[in-house]
């Protein structure tokens, strides 16, 4: 027989007095065992409807609600001592907010000088300005006898400009620099809300303007028309008769 060393074996562990005490006398099977088609269907069948009543009875299960994160906590950063001084500071105004806001619209006067030949920038610029809330200025260079060279005549004027970038929004100037290296002069017309020489309403705005002569202009007469006309269009000539060089437009 085959495996007789296992039937030997498994023979002394059955009858063992503690195994055969359990499972009481072993018996071999007398016949190989034959597959029965009845049987195995049944066995089948009946498999399937208990599991499927066991499916039928169990309860569903809840899905499971997602964990709400817990809110982060916000550190806030203490105020270093750099930052509370520029806190306490108060915070600083356009002066020209305070004055009247009239009729005429600055930016949209920009905005069609920009884009429009002269002719219809200046007659555009008439049309639209507001005499009861602006001023015209014409402001002249004290010091032309110490201008030399062009290129710094010209960083002169682009210097303030840069000074009084916080103005820009409510003013408009065209200042030109006249005649040639070693003899030249700087003068340009101004445009501002309100009738006040404006440099003095912030201490900001005082760095450059008193290096010039200052005079406000008479918005109904003719000469300022003509004035302002040749400074818009670059055409003019300074009061001696110097030649247009070149020009700055502040807007």
């Amino acid at each position: 027989q085959p495996y007789t060393n296992v039937n030997r074996w498994f023979d002394t562990i059955v009858n063992q007095p503690t195994v055969v005490d359990v499972i009481g006398k072993f018996e071999y099977c007398q016949k190989t065992a034959e597959f029965n088609q009845k049987t195995y269907s049944d066995f089948q069948g009946g498999s399937g409807e208990k599991k499927s009543q066991a499916k039928k009875e169990k309860a569903p299960k809840k899905a499971a609600e997602p964990k709400k994160a817990a809110p982060k906590e916000e550190v806030q950063e203490e105020p270093d001592a750099a930052e509370l001084i520029l806190a306490a500071e108060p915070k600083s105004s356009n002066p020209f907010d305070a004055l009247p806001k009239g009729t005429f619209n600055m930016d949209e006067f920009k905005r069609v000088y920009s884009n429009e030949e002269e002719s219809k920038s200046i007659a555009y610029f008439w049309d639209h300005f507001d005499k009861e809330n602006y001023s015209i200025w014409f402001g002249e260079y004290k010091y032309n006898s110490e201008l030399q060279k062009v290129f710094m005549s010209c960083n002169l004027i682009s210097g303030m400009y840069q000074r009084l970038d916080k103005m820009r929004k409510q003013a408009f100037a065209s200042v030109c620099l006249f005649g040639t290296e070693g003899d030249s002069t700087i003068s340009g017309v101004w445009i501002w809300r309100g009738h006040d020489l404006a440099f003095e309403l912030s201490n900001d705005w005082k760095v450059d303007y008193d290096v010039y002569t200052w005079k406000k202009l008479d918005a109904n007469s003719e000469e300022t028309k003509k004035l302002v006309s040749e400074y818009f269009a670059w055409t003019a000539k300074d009061k001696d008769g110097r030649p247009f060089n070149q020009g700055k437009i502040f807007k």
